[in-house]
């Protein structure tokens, strides 16, 4: 399969030309096949959400395991309605408040959504993008895309198409590069079947925006730390290794001083055997390190910086061959809750304290 690359800017002014290629576009999604396309968070790889043989075409594209539930996508809130067998007054809320944007909520699923797309489950994840490529896409496709990271399961998600492009060239049949996303982690997901909400995916809108918006929010513990093997997960992210470089990746904690020191220790061990080393750092930190492959993610104060360059730097780190990488961590109040989720779980929860 020869996979098409299509610019398409993502300003939503689109000229004639680009109107063809999301006309081309949704015409792949309405016959079954899958399309890789922007969103405000990371590129996702769409296909038509109510159809059980197309999104089973995302799970072999991706390798992904069968119970990992997609997220369905939808343009406007009349396209919400017809996914879910009930809206609770908490999905009222938070849609919103938050509607088009980084949010996915959790509702009981209507009949027309085949489990294939649920993971067998008998909710349904569900959200309105805010990026108006992906808004457009849906709106001429006439259906809700199915639509996880555009990337090989396990892998960082894509940020840009040239990501899309190394893990599903080959794969899909379309890819609409609409340049760099962006917020650069996936979005929050809560589950509103509860009574209280539960947050099981952290994200762009953080806990404290959602607080403001429907008072008291559990957090599963999946985010917090390893899961139990015979977990049913009910969001993306719950369950399986997710957002890994190539190379084993350690977390270092504490205070600044102390981790430079230990980073620089443990680079330094790893390249004395003859390994390539990488170490994610910040701006004020960069000039505190000796060896390895040193790449700063943005200065540390500015959340949203160091969640967009976060992906790419991943992936940056798998193209120059590192074996090792060493990161410095980040406080977990606001995004900075989603940062240290992605990290946590991309380094398969090796954390090293100082």
């Amino acid at each position: 399969m020869d996979t098409k690359v299509l610019k398409v800017s993502d300003e939503g002014k689109f000229t004639a030309k680009e109107k063809k290629y999301l006309e081309e576009a949704a015409e792949i999604l309405k016959n079954g096949g899958l399309v890789a396309f922007p969103t405000e968070t990371v590129y996702g790889l769409g296909a038509n959400a109510l159809d059980e043989k197309a999104a089973r075409k995302i799970y072999e594209a991706k390798g992904r395991p069968s119970d990992n539930p997609l997220i369905a996508h939808v343009a406007d809130f009349e396209g919400l309605r017809p996914l879910v067998s009930r809206i609770p007054e908490n999905g009222i809320k938070l849609a919103k408040a938050f509607w088009p944007g980084p949010m996915t909520l959790i509702f009981p699923k209507s009949d027309l959504v085949p489990l294939g797309t649920t993971g067998g489950l008998d909710t349904v994840a569900v959200r309105m993008p805010s990026d108006p490529v992906a808004r457009e896409l849906i709106r001429l496709a006439g259906v809700p895309v199915a639509a996880p990271s555009a990337n090989t399961s396990g892998r960082p998600s894509p940020t840009r198409a040239e990501h899309v492009f190394q893990d599903m060239n080959g794969r899909i049949e379309m890819i609409l590069d609409g340049g760099p996303v962006g917020i650069g982690v996936e979005s929050t997901i809560v589950d509103v079947t509860e009574e209280i909400p539960v947050m099981l995916r952290p994200g762009a809108v953080t806990m404290e925006m959602l607080h403001e918006a429907v008072g008291e929010v559990r957090i599963d513990p999946a985010i917090l730390g390893p899961v139990s093997p015979g977990l049913k997960p009910k969001a993306p992210g719950m369950k399986y290794r997710h957002y890994a470089p190539n190379a084993d990746l350690t977390l270092v904690e504490g205070e600044e001083e102390k981790v430079v020191c230990e980073i620089n220790r443990l680079a330094s061990e790893k390249l004395k055997e003859g390994y390539k080393v990488g170490i994610i750092c910040t701006d004020e930190t960069r000039e505190c390190y000796g060896g390895g492959l040193v790449r700063s993610i943005g200065e540390r104060a500015k959340e949203e910086t160091v969640a967009h360059n976060l992906y790419a730097l991943l992936r940056e780190f798998d193209d120059l061959g590192a074996q090792y990488i060493y990161s410095e961590g980040f406080p977990e109040d606001h995004l900075g809750q989603a940062i240290m989720n992605r990290l946590s779980k991309a380094a398969g929860y090796r954390i090293q304290k100082v």
